[in-house]
């Protein structure tokens, strides 16, 4: 392993020779962390509901206790990043999403299971704000945005895969194969991380505001657009069975959207610029959540939602770029996690909001108010002003 003190300009080449299989193997040990968090999640609400005897009130908690803790633990994540490097801030997070797979174990009730939750949510904060940052640090200047896109499917691969995987286990073994499942995962990824190379050099301590100036417009511009994102989560399955059905196809064909869009398109942020690229993508998201909420047809409805897929798959890289290029590498990570904690504040409050605006006027003014907050998102990052127009350009980095 590389020692930790070493100088990145010592091993001037090492990073760019050992891109590929670096991001690589970090790719791979993100993705074994969100198979635990996705392994569960199909099996949570059951176990909730059937060993704990506890009501549908009870499951919403549980599962919304993660987020919780993600979202305080991502800047603090980002901190630790960058004050003791990317590699020990993921191994600690694999550890802490293992401890949580362990507590699975422990029959302490709802309790118990509210601290597994949050021991989970912290992991997971840990492992993707300072995985993110780490990418960013081994990739070439000039592919920054691509590999920011590329590096965030090992989410969408462990929550896709995850769920049929926990699924499968309950099945045929019971719950405890799922723990089980979900404290090795987490673990195989830790000795991964162990071995892997971390080209930053820990900087100083020095004098800082609360929350990262570079992170707080695009991470307004993408709570915004996860308003959009939590519709489709929440409603698109329950809307379409008011227009024949097919809710649940429409949502996988959403998912593909994203991932189709991230491969295909991954190089637009570096290419065009991030700003052009986010403005672009909030375009296409919020016309994609007009043409749901005027779907009267199912067909109608999955072409607005591949849209919204396309639009959310290349914002969300293109405005961590503008992140980490205003940032600078000092508070890469920890711009990177407090950027990251807006997705989770606007998903967490954009689904209770839209669904008490679909409860009082309908689904359809629920997408027209999601295709609101998209447009309002894409203002935000049309008119912002980026710290090295504003004359604090950060430092070129070496990696």
């Amino acid at each position: 392993m590389q020692p930790r003190g070493a100088s990145a300009a010592a091993e001037p080449a090492r990073s760019a020779a050992g891109f590929r299989p670096a991001f690589a193997g970090v790719f791979c040990a993100c993705m074994l962390g969100f198979l635990a968090v996705g392994c569960v999640l199909p099996v949570l609400p059951r176990y909730v509901r059937g060993p704990l005897d506890a009501s549908d009130l009870v499951v919403g908690v549980v599962i919304g206790s993660f987020a919780v803790a993600a979202i305080v633990t991502r800047p603090l994540a980002g901190r630790l990043a960058d004050a003791r490097g990317r590699r020990a801030v993921v191994f600690a997070g694999m550890l802490a999403m293992a401890l949580a797979g362990a507590l699975y174990f422990v029959p302490a009730g709802i309790g118990g299971l509210l601290l597994t939750r949050l021991a989970l949510g912290v992991g997971e904060g840990l492992v993707f704000t300072a995985g993110s940052a780490w990418v960013v640090d081994l990739a070439p200047e000039d592919r920054r945005g691509q590999i920011i896109g590329l590096f965030g499917l090992s989410i969408w691969v462990g929550l896709s895969l995850g769920p049929a995987i926990g699924d499968s286990l309950l099945n045929l073994l019971g719950y405890d194969a799922v723990w089980t499942f979900a404290l090795l995962t987490p673990l195989a990824g830790a000795v991964l991380v162990a071995r892997l190379y971390d080209p930053h050099v820990p900087g100083a301590p020095e004098r800082r505001s609360f929350l990262p100036h570079a992170a707080l417009r695009p991470g307004s511009a993408l709570a915004m657009a996860a308003v959009g994102n939590a519709a489709i989560t929440a409603f698109i399955v329950l809307y379409l069975e008011t227009r024949g059905g097919h809710g649940a196809l429409v949502f996988v064909l959403f998912a593909i959207a994203v991932v189709g869009s991230r491969l295909v398109g991954s190089r637009l942020p570096d290419v065009i610029g991030p700003r052009r690229s986010a403005v672009a993508a909030a375009a296409a998201e919020t016309a994609g959540l007009a043409i749901i909420a005027l779907a009267s047809h199912w067909t109608v409805a999955a072409a607005g939602a591949m849209l919204v897929g396309t639009g959310w798959s290349l914002l969300f890289p293109s405005l961590a770029l503008m992140v980490v290029t205003d940032a600078g590498e000092r508070r890469r990570a920890e711009a990177l996690g407090t950027y990251t904690a807006f997705f989770d504040l606007g998903f967490g409050l954009g689904a209770p909001l839209v669904g008490a605006i679909a409860s009082l006027a309908g689904y359809p003014a629920a997408f027209w108010a999601s295709a609101a907050f998209a447009v309002a998102g894409g203002v935000i990052t049309a008119v912002g002003r980026s710290a090295r127009v504003s004359g604090t350009a950060p430092q070129r980095v070496s990696a």
